[in-house]
């Protein structure tokens, strides 16, 4: 990262970059008509049951008997052997965002076409929804 300049201290510029590579590798499948969909964390984390439900679905499986199945490995931490562990994470403190910090992520996202940092939230194309 810092030979593209930027700062590669920050873990967020790699959180941004591979947000906007696999975001417009999947606006890019799409628009080669391949039948995929996107979640948004926020709303699986929000309405976990809901969100399930329409994953299930989506993939044609039997979300009557699978909801509360998925629903409770929420409760399982999937990295817990591993660096990324939420008892690993949770012990490291999010960096303040600069207005340095923000401009050069803004600059990332522009490149790729994606939505800046400080716009309003916009739902990309075959977002899977609940609502």
């Amino acid at each position: 990262m810092d030979s593209m300049g930027y700062d590669g201290s920050d873990f967020r510029l790699m959180r941004v970059l591979m947000y906007a590579v696999t975001t417009t590798s999947y606006l890019d499948l799409r628009r080669r008509g391949l039948n995929v969909s996107a979640l948004r964390y926020e709303d699986l984390i929000a309405r976990p049951l809901d969100m399930c439900r329409v994953i299930l679905e989506f993939c044609h499986l039997p979300a009557s008997r699978l909801t509360q199945l998925a629903v409770r490995a929420f409760d399982v931490d999937s990295q817990r052997n591993s660096v990324l562990a939420k008892s690993v994470i949770g012990r490291f403190k999010e960096p303040e965002m600069t207005s340095q910090t923000k401009t050069q992520l803004n600059k990332l996202l522009k490149q790729y076409g994606m939505q800046l940092i400080g716009e309003p939230p916009r739902i990309i194309d075959g977002t899977l929804s609940c609502t």
